[in-house]
């Protein structure tokens, strides 16, 4: 007989100026995503009363308001995580973290990354757009962030003929994976709980949103997938046109991608945006790449 693997949460660290303004007494960028995140798990708690096998919110908690204090009390799935810069790291490690979101660019984001964790910086928009209250939906780039950064530094360094010969060269060859794959991972076994109960309307949505093309490079974005024993429930190819307008038609809670331009896009359309950094030289920056 196989052994079931034991359940444990789906663990997101996240500062707690992310979650409130406490200057303005208001709520912070990551407010409607930890609500989804709260709408997901009564809806898994439905279905599997005694399961641990939900999201976890390790709130760094750095400041304290009567706001705050409230909002804690009145979510279980929060939990106060007191801890210095220093440990930071290790704690991360040891409370099996899925995803470290910040509300500033540092080496803390880079050395988390090193340590195999998902980890990026929250960009707020100046105005916002409605996102819905039942469904987690969360936007995902391709290269650098579910997948490596191989075929980028080929465009990079060779330009964009060379990047497609690459590509078609290698369409049945699976890429390495990303630094948020494992976040994604977590997202499709979550999901899986709620199909598994014949559930045709997942709480959960994922996708992909990605300059590569429709041909060669996006065939071999979805092999890839595919070999992973992942799945996506959408995926765009944009063949380098903007994204703003897709992430628009989907208003999701949270878009993970590398690249500036892009995050500035997310940004004017009112969608919140994740910036993954990497690093290039000494120095930690966005990447350059095509997609």
């Amino acid at each position: 007989m196989l052994q079931q693997e034991p359940e444990i949460p789906v663990t997101i660290a996240m500062s707690s100026e992310l979650l409130f303004n406490t200057e303005q007494q208001s709520p912070g960028p990551g407010y409607s995503f930890v609500k989804a995140l709260k709408a997901v798990n009564a809806k898994l708690t439905e279905h599997y009363p005694q399961s641990e096998e939900l999201f976890k919110v390790l709130l760094i908690h750095d400041n304290s308001s009567e706001l705050s204090e409230r909002f804690i009390k009145n979510h279980k799935l929060i939990t106060p995580f007191y801890v210095s810069g220093e440990h930071l790291v290790g704690e991360l490690q040891e409370n099996e973290t899925h995803l470290y979101l910040s509300a500033q660019p540092g080496f803390k984001v880079q050395e988390v990354l090193n340590k195999g964790i998902a980890a990026a910086i929250m960009y707020t928009p100046e105005e916002t757009t409605e996102v819905a209250e039942t469904q987690l939906r969360v936007v995902f780039d391709g290269d650098a962030v579910l997948f490596s950064d191989e075929s980028e530094r080929v465009f990079a360094t060779k330009g964009l003929e060379s990047y497609l010969n690459h590509e078609n060269e290698r369409v049945n060859e699976p890429m390495t994976e990303g630094p948020f794959k494992g976040f994604l991972q977590a997202l499709g076994k979550l999901q899986k709980k709620f199909f598994n109960k014949g559930q045709q309307k997942c709480p959960i949505r994922t996708y992909l949103l990605t300059s590569r093309d429709a041909a060669g490079a996006g065939y071999r974005a979805l092999n890839t997938l595919k070999t992973w024993g992942l799945e996506i429930d959408e995926a765009y190819f944009l063949g380098g046109s903007p994204k703003g307008p897709l992430l628009k038609m989907i208003r999701p809670h949270i878009f993970f991608d590398d690249q500036m331009r892009h995050v500035d896009g997310s940004l004017k359309e009112g969608i919140y945006a994740i910036g993954s950094q990497s690093i290039v030289g000494n120095r930690i920056e966005f990447r350059k790449g095509f997609h």
